[in-house]
C-alpha cells in the first residue's frame, strides 16, 4: 500500500485502501499497523487535521480491528 508522509511527531506516513477500507499508519517508534473498516471520510479527515496524534487517539485507536504488519 502506498503511504503519504505527514507532519506529525508520532506518525510518519498514512495510506488507505479504498476497496478494502483499510487504513495503514506507519509510526516512528511502533512500526506499521493496519486498521480495518475505516471509512474514506475518516481517512480524508485524518490527512487534513492539524494534530494527527490527537485525531488518531480520539477517532481511530481502539475503535477498529488492528493488525501489525511491519
Amino acid at each position: 500500500m502506498r503511504r503519504e508522509s505527514v507532519s506529525s511527531s508520532r506518525i510518519k506516513s498514512i495510506g488507505y485502501d479504498e476497496k478494502n477500507k483499510v487504513l495503514e499508519i506507519e509510526f516512528f517508534s511502533l512500526g506499521i499497523y493496519q486498521y480495518i473498516g475505516v471509512s474514506l471520510k475518516t481517512y480524508q479527515t485524518f490527512l487534513t487535521v492539524k494534530s494527527k496524534g490527537r485525531y488518531f487517539d480520539g477517532v481511530i485507536n481502539n475503535k477498529y480491528l488492528c493488525r501489525k504488519t511491519g
